[in-house]
Parts: C-alpha cells; structure tokens; sequence
C-alpha cells in the first residue's frame, strides 16, 4: 500500500498540507461557533440554519463559475491562491462581531473563498493522477484535511483552557482571542501554494476543444449522478445541528471540540480505507454504504438521549465521510473527460448548492417547531431514497 503513495504527484501532498493548515484554523472555531452564536450572541436554531445553509451555497454556487473558468483559462493554481487567501483574510473578523447577521456575512464571505478554489484545486489534483490512483489520492488528501479537522478542535479546548477564566461559558472576550490566533495557520497555507504548488497547462489542447458553462456535453449518467448528489444534500443539513443536539444531550462547551476532533479522527482513518476499497472494489459501492450509513447515523441522532450514544454516534459519523468525500470526487473524474474536470467539479458542487441551504433551513424549522428527532428522521429518509437513485449511474473510468 505505502509503495501505492509513493507513486502520487508531489501536488498531491502539497495540496494536502494546505488543506491541513487551513482546516486548523477554520476547525479551531468552527466547533464552537454554534455555542458562540446561541449562548453569547443570542441566535436561534433556524438562524444557525440560515447562516450555515447561506454559507454553503453561497460556496457552492461560486465553485460552478471557478471550475469553468478553470477549464477555460487553464489558470487553476491562481484561483485556488486567491480562495484560500479571501479565506484567510476574512475568516479572524469573527473576533469581532457582536451579533449574528455579522457572522452570517463573514461566514458567507469566507464560504466564498472555498467557493473559488475548490473546483480549481479538485481539477489541479486530479490532473497528474493515473486512473488507478485516483482513489487513495483524494483519500489522502481528504485524510490531511480531515486531520486538520482533528488538530484543530484541539487546539480550541487547549485555547479554551489557556485564554478563558470560566472554561464552561468563555466570555465574547475570550472567544475574540480565540478566533484572531486560528488566522496562523490559514496565512501559512497561502504561503505554501503561492510557493510549491505547481501547474501545467496544455493551452492547444483546450483551443481545440472550447468549453462552456452547460450541461449540454455531459451524458446522462453524469447527469444522473449529479441528481443523486443533489437529492442527497437535501438530507445534509449543517453539522452545527449536530453539535447542539450533543450539547441538549448534555455533553459539555469544553467537550465539544474534543467530540469534533474524535469525529474528524474517524474521518482520517476511513477516508484512507474508502480511498483505497474504491480502487479497488468501485466507486459506487463505497458511496452507497456511506450514504446508508448515514441514514442510520441520523436516525441513531434522533433517538439518542444520553452521553454516551453521542459519542458513538460522532464516531461512527466519521465513517460516512470516509467513503463519500473523496470517493465521490474521484467518481467525477471517472465519469468525464480531463479537459472538461473543471466545470465537472463545478457542477458537482452545484449539484449540492441548490439544496444544501433549503436543507439547513428546513431541518432547523422542523427542530424548532416539532423537535429534533422528526428532523433527524425526516433527513434519514432522504438519503435512503438518495441511495436508491445512486443504484441507476453506471460505473466507468475515464484516464
């Protein structure tokens, strides 16, 4: 297996660490922005939906536009530097908001700066990368990023315990320091891709085939595939949800980065093993069991009542985004050709904008009005029947 890595474009690593510093800092504050938004700031379940939901498909609906100009230009290390740069920027302004349609904003704003560089960085990993490595080099990299998801929850209760004088309920003050200290390692990752990353063009080979912001030259299976997604993602509402349920279960503020971090080291583990199963045995099926998983993961959130269940159920979380995150973009780049991976990756992303902010604000109503256990529910059954459609996109594999 080790002798398999060695065979990955050093792009690959490199990416990889970029996306392990900036998940540090973007996990550094993201396990403890919903408390910091309900406790400190005041703000409902259905406005944490809306800002989330808002976050994300502001992200998405960028990527669609980033990836075609990708392909178009054949620009993509540049768009990527300036996505995670707008990111870096923008992201320690958290520090000093003091009520949550600032944060609404800025978490939008940093959103957009995934929305710029994710395309073009999915489409520059997957460039250098044989068909039959395609599936331990996005588990890879969405190991390192993954990583950093672990890293930095634990570093928010290390700055938690260093910087607050009542650990449970941290002050705004304590929470502005925080927030300005998770900025490091974003500014660090900029400096890596403006320095390291490198591109190769092929200029004659896009003049001859011109590209444009359509479906219309993907083929129905992509198509297919792309509803699926989108389907899915109604059932994806954001993980703040999650942190509050475990929170009314009773699991306290100071634990909550340690149960992100537990859930970000299973991430680690299986998106490793997804990657390499997805070589191996298919796309498709590693998908498939994530998404099943899943269903059953929220239905367990749904009914859990004490601490314990919490914990396990974050755990076994994990294992969803092991065998979905990275298996489902080497999928894209199975499924088209590479001139048009870009616009590709943009369509994906797409695919889980138009639903994933209705499925924020729709889980946060159904919480707020009937309890959370009909929204866990209500999410659960959509992904079965997200599955069932995945079952009808035939698997093939494009170099």
């Amino acid at each position: 297996m080790l002798e398999r890595y060695k065979k990955l474009p050093r792009n690959v690593f490199i990416l990889s660490f970029v996306s392990l510093l900036n998940d540090i800092s973007s996990d550094i504050i993201y396990p403890l922005l919903p408390i910091f938004l309900t406790i400190t700031l005041g703000a409902s379940p259905f406005a944490i939906g809306l800002i989330e939901g808002m976050a994300e498909s502001a992200s998405s609906l960028l990527k669609l536009f980033s990836g075609y100009l990708s392909d178009k230009f054949q620009r993509r290390k540049q768009l990527v530097f300036a996505g995670y740069s707008l990111s870096a920027m923008l992201r320690p302004l958290l520090a000093f908001t003091t009520n949550w349609l600032q944060v609404l904003v800025l978490r939008v704003s940093d959103r957009l700066g995934k929305g710029l560089r994710a395309a073009p960085r999915d489409a520059l990993l997957s460039m250098q990368v044989p068909v039959e490595l395609r599936g331990i080099a996005f588990g890879f990299h969405r190991a390192a990023d993954n990583l950093g998801a672990v890293l930095g929850p634990l570093l928010a209760s290390a700055l938690i315990l260093l910087v607050a004088e009542n650990k449970e309920n941290p002050s705004a003050a304590d929470y502005q320091k925080i927030f300005l200290m998770a900025s490091v390692p974003a500014i660090i990752a900029v400096l890596a891709i403006w320095f390291f990353v490198q591109e190769e063009t092929n200029l004659h080979e896009n003049e001859k085939k011109p590209v444009r912001l359509s479906l219309e030259g993907f083929d129905a299976n992509f198509k297919r595939f792309l509803f699926a997604v989108s389907l899915f993602t109604l059932s994806n509402s954001t993980d703040a949800f999650l942190l509050l349920k475990a929170q009314q279960v009773g699991v306290s503020t100071a634990s909550l980065p340690i149960l992100w971090m537990c859930l970000n080291i299973s991430k680690v583990i299986t998106s490793l093993i997804g990657g390499e199963i997805s070589d191996k045995l298919g796309r498709k099926k590693v998908i498939l069991s994530g998404w099943i998983l899943y269903a059953l993961v929220y239905l367990g959130f749904g009914f859990a009542t004490d601490q314990t269940q919490i914990w396990a159920l974050f755990f076994l979380y994990g294992f969803y985004f092991g065998f979905t995150e990275g298996v489902e973009r080497a999928l894209v780049a199975d499924l088209v050709p590479k001139e048009k991976r870009g616009t590709a990756y943009g369509l994906y992303a797409f695919a889980f904008s138009i639903t994933v902010f209705p499925a924020s604000i729709v889980f946060g109503l159904l919480w707020q009005t009937l309890g959370s256990q009909w929204a866990f529910v209500f999410s659960a059954c959509l992904s079965l029947s997200a599955s069932a459609l995945l079952l009808t996109v035939k698997s093939v594999r494009n170099h």
